[in-house]
C-alpha cells in the first residue's frame, strides 16, 4: 500500500465567531447540568451519575475555553495593530492571523 501524500495545499483555517460559539456551548453544558440535577436520585439509582458530572465538567472546561479564545482574539488584534503600526500588512489579506 502506497504512502498517502497530499496533492494540494491545505485550505486556510476558517475564522468565525469563536467566542460566541464557545460561550454558547458552555451555556448548553451548564443548562444540561441544571436540567439533570432534579433527577440526581434517578441517575444515582441506575449508576448513571457520570451523565450529570460530564455536563458539569463540560461547563467548567467551557469557562476555560472562553478565557482561552478571548485571550487569543486579543492577541490576534494586538498583533494586527502592531503590524499596521510597523508599516502595513503582509500583502495576502490575512488580517488578524499570526504566521
Amino acid at each position: 500500500m502506497a504512502k498517502w501524500t497530499p496533492t494540494h495545499e491545505a485550505p486556510e483555517p476558517l475564522e468565525g465567531p469563536v467566542v460566541a460559539t464557545i460561550t454558547g456551548g458552555t451555556i448548553l453544558w451548564f443548562a444540561m447540568f441544571l436540567v439533570q440535577l432534579p433527577f440526581y436520585g434517578w441517575f444515582a439509582d441506575r449508576d448513571l451519575l457520570w451523565w450529570v458530572w460530564t455536563c458539569a465538567a463540560g461547563g467548567v472546561l467551557g469557562l476555560i475555553g472562553i478565557w482561552y479564545v478571548r485571550s487569543r482574539e486579543a492577541a490576534l488584534k494586538r498583533h494586527a495593530a502592531e503590524r499596521e503600526a510597523a508599516g502595513g500588512g503582509d500583502g495576502d489579506g490575512a488580517q488578524g492571523r499570526i504566521g
